[in-house]
């Protein structure tokens, strides 16, 4: 689809300027008719012409999501209608693309629209959970309440995303200031050693050949590695946004223990919040179960709770899939299994959910005091190997002017 720019009067009169998708400028008019705002002109959009997006994460957070369903519960408490709730929350929303989606919410509802249907008109913004969530409210006459259980799904959301940007944030932050001294000593401080040793005409150690061998060939071919390591950060990222790519290297970290524990525990926090939030809300367990399948972001676990949404629909219960995919803890399953057999699979799934929501945090403790020595161990053999190579020379250097 290409891309078109518009300029367009809102209801309130006022201009407004934006950039939409579509297959031609047919589509980008019933679009923005859709949304009720008066056409003034549409063009194409090339690549030096398109609009330049510079907002931090572009597509709502959890964070952004969450205060826009407690602020929304408030206002329709307060009394306020839908439709001006929503241009209100408009307003006062800093994120462009959430602005935008709530506009075109309005005004689908103000066409008698459900607020589910309108929701779901913007897939990219609001996902399924929360059109499925408000969907069940309105069915049962408790919007609100499903509106409130979605900002605590979104917060607690925010907060385990939180941790894990938290658990790689140092050793990435320490790897990179690694790799840029490793760069620095060897394109300028060993080839400071060669040129003083040149002069003295004495011979290199071996060790510190070695590392001028490498200098040499850094500084000789460095726009050779540059374009060879950007294409395999290219590829590897390529090749991990297909289903090959992700099973591989999703196998490949859950076989690392530290890893597994982080994620499978994640995992289940997540399944069992989000699944408890809809349940809660009276989405039908099949249909619950396959919408949370949809949120994993692991695939062997999504396919886990895909292939269990089957297994639900033949009349097995949900804790015997999740038992035999051998992916979820004990706990678990066995949680869940009480919980059907005494009718409240809900709170069971709630205390499940508030159990490895703290077992996250501690995991995420663990996983960083795992890391930490790795990485202190892997530097110290990096700086003990750069510093043999600076000091070798100096030691033979001494030993030649001893012998004058």
């Amino acid at each position: 689809m290409a891309s078109f720019g518009y300029e367009a009067i809102d209801s309130a009169g006022k201009a407004i300027k934006g950039s939409i998708e579509a297959e031609d400028a047919s589509k980008v008019k019933q679009e923005l008719k859709k949304q009720g705002l008066i056409v003034v002109s549409i063009s194409e959009q090339s690549m030096l012409t398109k609009d330049l997006n510079f907002e931090i994460g572009g597509k709502p957070k959890s964070r952004d999501l969450s205060v826009f369903c407690r602020q929304f519960v408030s206002m329709v408490r307060a009394g306020v209608t839908i439709t001006d709730a929503l241009q209100m929350l408009s307003e006062a929303t800093e994120n462009k693309k959430l602005k935008e989606a709530i506009m075109g919410v309005k005004v689908s509802t103000e066409k008698g629209e459900s607020l589910s249907g309108a929701f779901a008109e913007w897939p990219k913004v609001f996902p399924s959970l929360m059109i499925n969530m408000v969907a069940a409210g309105e069915a049962s006459g408790s919007l609100d309440i499903s509106m409130e259980r979605m900002a605590t799904q979104f917060e607690r959301s925010n907060k385990t995303q939180a941790q894990v940007k938290k658990a790689m944030t140092y050793p990435l932050a320490v790897c990179a200031v690694a790799v840029a001294v490793v760069i620095v000593m060897l394109v300028v401080v060993i080839p400071s050693y060669e040129n003083m040793f040149k002069d003295m005409g004495t011979e290199l150690p071996g060790i510190t050949k070695a590392m001028v061998a490498v200098s040499d060939f850094i500084t000789g071919n460095w726009i050779v590695l540059i374009l060879v390591l950007v294409g395999l950060i290219f590829a590897l990222v390529s090749f991990y946004k297909t289903d090959a790519g992700k099973y591989l290297f999703q196998k490949i970290v859950l076989k690392i223990p530290a890893f597994k524990t982080f994620i499978t525990k994640s995992a289940s926090a997540q399944m069992a919040r989000t699944l408890s939030t809809l349940v809660a809300a009276g989405v039908p367990l099949v249909e619950a179960v396959e919408i949370v399948s949809g949120t994993m972001t692991n695939v062997y676990f999504r396919d886990a709770l895909f292939n269990a949404r089957d297994e639900i629909m033949i009349g097995q219960p949900l804790s015997r899939p999740l038992q035999d995919c051998g992916l979820f803890p004990p706990m678990v399953y066995h949680m869940i299994r009480i919980g059907e057999e005494t009718g409240n699979t809900e709170e069971m799934m709630d205390k499940l959910a508030d159990y490895y929501e703290e077992e996250v945090e501690m995991a995420t403790q663990t996983l960083m005091a795992a890391l930490e020595p790795m990485i202190i161990v892997v530097l110290a053999v990096i700086v003990c190997f750069l510093i043999a190579a600076c000091f070798a020379p100096m030691l033979t250097m001494y030993g030649a002017l001893d012998k004058l």
